[in-house]
């Protein structure tokens, strides 16, 4: 009877959903209960959609919570965990794929924006290379390092191998503080150096180095501390 009760409150939190979607009245532990219902089949997920938001604080420290720390909440499995962080990379695909790339940027602002969507749903740290033509006009966007990002870890190599085959003249390095804030490490600003001055070999010019955290950005080239590295 347990069982039957159970199915019939899933099948109404899916008619509910269905005909009224997600609203800012729907609490983050009800979107996170319905997900669980495709990951564990015949358990009450509302208690553990309380403690994932107790755990993490909000739906967004869910979705970006490391897997090991996920399964420590009771009933949380690998079929949880595949698809809780399935979620972030769908969004970034989906909204990258909408709002297709711009043929040409006019402003620091606009690159920084454009980059923080490329960045949405990483949650490890990683280095990306924007490559432009002379005029500004948006070529490509790589990622070319992920993890530790350091002076020794970057490879300047495969960076001046990527900027070689788009044959471009400008480029725009980003990398995120996935846990931080969006402002230049000492080791951030030795990123830099060596990449213009690698750049520099091969006529390439490094137009800036943006920081991302979240949805802020800190372009280097804009900051008065930063600027003459440009």
């Amino acid at each position: 009877m347990a069982e039957v009760s159970h199915s019939g409150h899933r099948e109404r939190v899916r008619q509910k959903f269905l005909t009224g979607g997600i609203t800012e009245a729907t609490s983050q532990h009800e979107i996170l209960e319905m997900l669980l219902f495709y990951s564990v089949p015949r358990k009450n997920t509302n208690e553990m959609a309380h403690q994932l938001i107790d755990r993490f604080g909000s739906l967004a420290g869910v979705l970006e919570a490391r897997p090991a720390d996920l399964k420590k909440i009771d009933g949380i499995g690998d079929n949880s965990v595949a698809l809780i962080k399935l979620i972030l990379p769908i969004a970034n695909i989906y909204f990258n794929t909408k709002n297709n790339d711009p043929k040409k940027f006019n402003s620091i602002d606009e690159i920084g924006n454009f980059l923080v969507t490329k960045y949405i749903g990483l949650c490890e740290e990683a280095l990306s290379i924007t490559c432009l033509d002379g005029t500004g006009k948006f070529v490509s966007f790589n990622i070319v390092e992920r993890g530790d990002i350091s002076s020794v870890g970057v490879s300047t190599r495969s960076i001046i191998e990527l900027v070689l085959e788009k044959n471009v003249s400008c480029v725009i390095m980003a990398h995120n503080h996935p846990s931080g804030i969006a402002l230049p490490s000492g080791a951030d600003v030795e990123i830099t150096q060596t990449v213009k001055n690698a750049l520099s070999h091969i006529g390439v010019k490094l137009i800036d180095h943006i920081i991302i955290s979240d949805d802020d950005f800190v372009s280097m080239a804009q900051s008065a501390k930063y600027r003459d590295m440009f």
